[in-house]
């Protein structure tokens, strides 16, 4: 067997919840949500959920109180962010000691590049490499390119590995909706399905320049290339860099008062504007994330006339995006945010 280019994506299952059952052993078999202070009484959202908590609907992204309605007897811990780094950073460390080119995505995946004649041969290595260090389970997607790889990666979990390429790619792919892929959301979807386009296989086929059209002359045939696999192929050894820092906070009691909403954005503004120093790069745009009661959420942005990491500067944007929002609803969680300039090419 030849040895050939592979692009492998390796994801941790459960990542979070799987770091809190392993320095909580007593509760594996249940239902476990991780997210704020750990108190579903409170305002604060999922993190994550154990795939036990998962079976009653629980989400990231949902508030603790929804799901504690959902599972009652659900476990709620509260989020340690540094103890999810210094895991990660021991994965991410025994992955290098592989003949492999690791390129990290974030905390709990990576893509590996290698060259080699049996991809399942390492991604069984992978798995078990990372089980010995951590006690921590993955699972591998197989790929050609990236995005085939990240694609393979769930078809993969929980727990094992799969493998997708251009050989599988139509059989696999072709009769799912296009927000199976990698890239496309739910919100486009709907509007592909608006104009017609209901599958991969329907979206692999479209016209270029009517979707340029309706979705922008970027965006548009991007979304096709996508339905047709096409990825990048190439994994650099290049470090996790965010794109964005971001601070935000929920309140037990909702705000309606204008000038406390405001204090509070600048409060953040210059929290986030630390946060940016000691990354060590200038913030492009400025951020704010508005969620009023119940639970409708909105975000604005603007792009600063030049990148800074002036605290000050950083908090006039914030207050001045603030203004945009005229909805006097009472608010239940402020957010700030400041991104970094683009480093990448292609489409984001």
């Amino acid at each position: 067997m030849s040895e050939t280019d592979w692009v492998l994506h390796v994801d941790l299952d459960q990542f979070i919840a799987a770091v809190e059952l392993a320095r909580h052993p007593e509760l594996r078999g249940r239902p476990l949500v991780v997210g704020g202070a750990g108190d579903p009484t409170q305002r604060a959202v999922v993190a994550t959920a154990s795939y036990e908590a998962r079976e009653f609907g629980i989400q990231s992204g949902m508030p603790l109180r929804t799901a504690a309605k959902r599972c009652p007897e659900a476990v709620f811990l509260p989020s340690d962010p540094p103890a999810y780094e210094e895991v990660s950073e021991r994965v991410m460390a025994t992955l290098r000691d592989l003949p492999v080119v690791v390129e990290v995505l974030g905390w709990d995946e990576a893509f590996l590049g290698a060259r080699i004649a049996d991809p399942e041969a390492l991604a069984a290595r992978v798995r078990r490499a990372i089980a010995e260090e951590t006690g921590l389970s993955s699972s591998v997607g197989i790929g050609d390119n990236k995005l085939r790889a990240k694609l393979a990666t769930g078809f993969a979990k929980p727990a094992g590995v799969y493998r997708l390429t251009r050989e599988n790619w139509v059989e696999v792919m072709a009769d799912r909706p296009p927000d199976a892929l990698w890239g496309i959301g739910r919100k486009t979807t709907r509007k592909l399905v608006e104009a017609g386009v209901t599958t991969v296989r329907e979206l692999a086929a479209a016209d270029s320049a009517a979707l340029a059209e309706r979705f922008g002359p970027t965006m548009g045939p991007w979304y096709r290339l996508l339905a047709l696999g096409v990825g990048d192929a190439e994994v650099t050894a290049t470090p996790y860099v965010p794109r964005s820092r971001g601070r935000e906070i929920t309140f037990q009691h909702d705000l309606t008062d204008r000038a406390e909403i405001a204090g509070r954005i600048a409060e953040l503004a210059r929290r986030v504007a630390q946060d940016v120093r000691a990354e060590g790069r200038p913030a492009a745009r400025v951020g704010v994330k508005v969620r009023f009661a119940p639970f409708i959420t909105h975000t604005r942005s603007v792009t600063l006339p030049a990148p800074t990491s002036d605290p000050a500067e950083i908090e006039r944007a914030a207050l001045a995006v603030l203004s945009r929002f005229d909805d006097d609803r009472p608010v239940r969680l402020l957010g700030v945010r400041a991104e970094f300039p683009a480093t990448e090419s292609g489409p984001q």
